[in-house]
């Protein structure tokens, strides 16, 4: 018994996430999101742990 494929199978035209990518945004375009993301990440991480402190510093400073 033979199985036959239907002409336009969904799994051979979709094409991958990265490919789609790469075609809206070009290569430039990848590297600067990449960045930004990291950038952005190294950011919040940084400033979310000193924030507190900052604060707390503000207001004692404040209330003297």
């Amino acid at each position: 018994m033979e199985t036959k494929k239907s002409v336009n199978e969904p799994e051979e035209e979709k094409k991958s996430r990265w490919k789609k990518l790469l075609k809206k945004f070009g290569i430039g375009g990848i590297i600067f999101f990449t960045v930004k993301g990291i950038i952005t990440s190294t950011l919040i991480y940084f400033l979310g742990k000193n924030f507190w402190t900052i604060i707390s510093n503000y207001f004692s400073g404040l209330f003297q």
